[in-house]
């Protein structure tokens, strides 16, 4: 299994609340069940120095423990659980709902829910083993068991405290925008600079559809979250075929419409029946779909998230620019990280060095667009957040590499001028912006003048 499919597969396993605590609760079986076991045949020889840090009494007391232990942690982990949703409704509210795929992945929420669940699991399964003296019985306390539940039960009362603390500090609104920066980056990283690049030609033109290529439809609906990039590949070299896929990660596709386009490697106007049917079924298979988009091949989506986060603060309801700005400062540094890389089609060849399989990326002036636009149309009445962005464009313009990529920051910013000069600012807020644009020119020449100066 190669490395994309591992982070498909990884992404959608972290983004599950069910699978920690389950696994937590099975071992919570296991072990309720062996050591009960292990107590029966070790408990008569046990040393005296290894019983005196044993729980000593009787079965009535062992009940009533393990009873005490179970109605408290169930009751624990329905408050834990209710804090979890009152937060996912919170960031999807306050912030974006595409913010709680964030939450969703939080280890210490897992960890937390689990063990609190195995704690009340085991309690239970080690209650049923405890027995008093009868005619027909011998008493029997499980000295081990009745101690470990003891001691996962103080174990469960420290992670609530650190549960508590840590959900304190994830419902901020910086410590959101730091998680989805950190994602976004691993997923820049993950992404443009995976190993399979070797087969992609950096300054190579991606090859253009012919008329007559054969459209290959979508299988299913929903977002496109990851290709399989192997197995279209391997199709396209077996059916002597180049093979386009012309949607993003992060579209919507819809069962049954275009979404890849293929045509004969060698320049003959018609491919077989037999290889479209193939190209058609691979397509099917290797093009994953959801309910919603991922971090998985997708570069674009955290940029989404945090322009989500950037507009909503904006919004009237929420007003409050600061957070917009500290929002835009992430989305600079990732559009400044991005500014470095090779963006755009990625193309892969077979072994003779022939592209047969290009698929789309989003380029340099998407992105930005994407980082740029939505901030700028809601924040036209507030030079701060005008400002904010000039700096953005000023810094994405020293980290541009290129004629291309400085074109865009420079049409961005023409658009930036232009939305300024629509509206109503005093004549120091004016200035303001005229030397923020003025640096942005600077900085696409080369130059970085000194704060405090435009010339």
């Amino acid at each position: 299994m190669n490395r994309q499919r591992w982070s498909v597969l990884g992404d959608a396993w972290r983004t599950q609340l069910w699978p920690v605590p389950s696994l937590c609760i099975a071992v919570a079986v296991a072990l309720g069940v062996a050591l009960p076991r292990l107590d029966a045949r070790l408990d008569d020889n046990l040393p005296d120095s290894v019983t005196a840090y044993l729980f000593s009494g009787g079965p009535e007391a062992a009940r009533t423990v393990l009873s005490a232990v179970a109605g408290s942690l169930i009751t624990v982990t329905s408050l834990t659980f209710s804090l979890t949703v009152v937060t996912l409704q919170l960031a999807s509210s306050q912030f974006s709902p595409r913010l709680l795929r964030t939450f969703n992945r939080d280890r210490v929420v897992h960890v937390s829910l689990g063990l609190l669940l195995a704690t009340f699991t085991y309690a239970l399964t080690v209650l049923r083993t405890v027995r008093a003296s009868l005619s027909e019985q011998t008493a029997f306390v499980p000295q081990i068991s009745v101690t470990v539940a003891f001691f996962l039960a103080l174990v469960s009362v420290l992670t609530l405290v650190v549960f508590l603390a840590h959900l304190s500090r994830q419902i901020r609104v910086e410590w959101i925008m730091r998680q989805v920066h950190a994602e976004t980056d691993a997923t820049i990283r993950r992404v443009l600079d995976d190993d399979t690049r070797a087969a992609t030609t950096a300054t190579a033109a991606p090859p253009t559809a012919p008329e007559h290529a054969e459209l290959l439809c979508a299988g299913g609906s929903g977002f496109l979250n990851a290709v399989d990039e192997r197995a279209l590949l391997a199709a396209a070299v077996d059916n002597q075929a180049v093979v386009l896929v012309d949607r993003l990660p992060g579209d919507s596709l819809v069962a049954g419409t275009p979404i890849a386009r293929a045509w004969p490697v060698d320049g003959s106007s018609v491919l077989p029946e037999s290889s479209r049917a193939a190209l058609a079924t691979c397509v099917h298979r290797a093009v994953r779909t959801g309910f919603e988009r991922t971090a998985a091949q997708d570069v674009a989506f955290g940029l989404r998230q945090l322009v989500d986060v950037v507009v909503k603060a904006l919004s009237p309801g929420v007003n409050d620019p600061t957070t917009a700005v500290h929002g835009l400062g992430h989305v600079a540094v990732l559009m400044c990280e991005l500014a470095g890389r090779d963006l755009g089609s990625r193309l892969l060849c077979d072994d003779d060095g022939h592209v047969r399989l290009i698929l789309r990326r989003p380029g340099f002036a998407e992105l930005l667009e994407l980082a740029v636009a939505q901030p700028r149309r809601y924040g036209t009445t507030d030079p701060v957040v005008l400002s904010r962005l000039a700096t953005l464009l000023r810094e994405v313009a020293w980290s541009a590499a290129g004629p291309a990529q400085h074109a865009a920051v420079a049409g961005q910013l023409e658009r930036l001028v232009d939305t300024a000069a629509h509206q109503d600012f005093d004549t120091d807020d004016n200035e303001l912006l005229r030397a923020e644009f003025q640096r942005v020119r600077h900085a696409l020449t080369g130059r970085w003048p000194r704060d405090g100066s435009a010339s």
